[in-house]
């Protein structure tokens, strides 16, 4: 369920709210190709148009937007899985923060994204705690946050643990879980009582079908505007806030670097997209 999307105050499925925009964009006469996994992008030269290479077909473009997303990595623990959405949330999930009010909360990760969702849980659990298979967070999370988790009282940081099993009360909402020792073999699994348990294991942008001088950061999220490299400026000036480093290549949503990683802010960047595109276009035919 998505909480915290504007006009939708009770919540909204991923799978409705995408039907609803592809039944909107259809009315628009948008062109949809389902089930055609795209293989590479070959970017045009000379003025000439973008290739799109799939497996059923190429289709050329003047102006491509890469808005394909994330994958979060999964827990892969089949009873927590079934609970996703009640009281299991993949990503900070700040909407369901003050669902936890009174309640006994676990975080798994160790990275940034982990350490920013246990202190704002903690203003509204009785507790939070941070299971990491490291020992402690210092190799994965900056300094800052760090001393913030120690100075508070509701955090603790448990190390060397992860979850194996989870379960449901009669409400069908999380109501245990059992971690495991990632040090001692053949220890037995610990049971404890959680109403609340964030995933936060990293996302993977799955974009090796982008060629090479469509710049990426160190983790593969693709580089637009100003963090594009200098040397693939167009002489002083960066590429457009949404533009990558190669013209007319556009790009919107969680696969872009430095985004939100958010349903609302992803559509407001898809959005914005659009007058970037009529202005490429426009330079483009004027130029021809």
């Amino acid at each position: 369920m998505i909480r915290n999307y504007l006009g939708f105050p009770r919540g909204i499925s991923g799978m409705r709210l995408a039907t609803r925009a592809r039944s909107q964009a259809t009315r628009f006469g948008t062109r949809f190709f389902s089930g055609w996994e795209v293989e590479r992008l070959v970017p045009g030269t000379d003025g000439e148009p973008h290739e799109v290479h799939t497996e059923a077909g190429c289709l050329q473009a003047r102006a491509v937007v890469v808005a394909t997303g994330v994958a979060y990595r999964r827990l892969g623990v089949e009873s927590l899985e079934a609970l996703s959405g009640r009281g299991v949330h993949y990503g900070a999930a700040m909407s369901a923060a003050r669902e936890m009010v009174d309640r006994d909360v676990v975080v798994v990760g160790g990275g940034n994204s982990a350490g920013q969702a246990a202190v704002h849980l903690a203003r509204f659990a009785r507790s939070v705690t941070i299971m990491v298979r490291r020992e402690d967070l210092r190799p994965t999370m900056s300094a800052y946050l760090i001393t913030e988790i120690e100075a508070n009282p509701r955090i603790t940081v448990q190390g060397h643990t992860h979850v194996v099993d989870g379960g449901a009360d009669e409400t069908g909402d999380l109501a245990w879980i059992d971690t495991e020792s990632t040090v001692e073999d053949g220890a037995a699994p610990e049971r404890r009582a959680v109403q609340g348990l964030f995933l936060l294991l990293g996302a993977e942008p799955n974009c090796d079908w982008l060629p090479e001088s469509v710049r990426r950061d160190p983790k593969g999220f693709v580089l637009t505007g100003r963090d594009v490299p200098r040397e693939d400026w167009r002489g002083d000036l960066p590429p457009e806030g949404l533009e990558t480093s190669v013209p007319g290549v556009f790009c919107a949503g969680d696969v872009r670097s430095g985004s939100m990683k958010r349903v609302a802010s992803a559509t407001g960047e898809g959005a914005g997209v659009v007058s970037l595109i009529h202005e490429h276009l426009a330079r483009v035919g004027a130029a021809r």
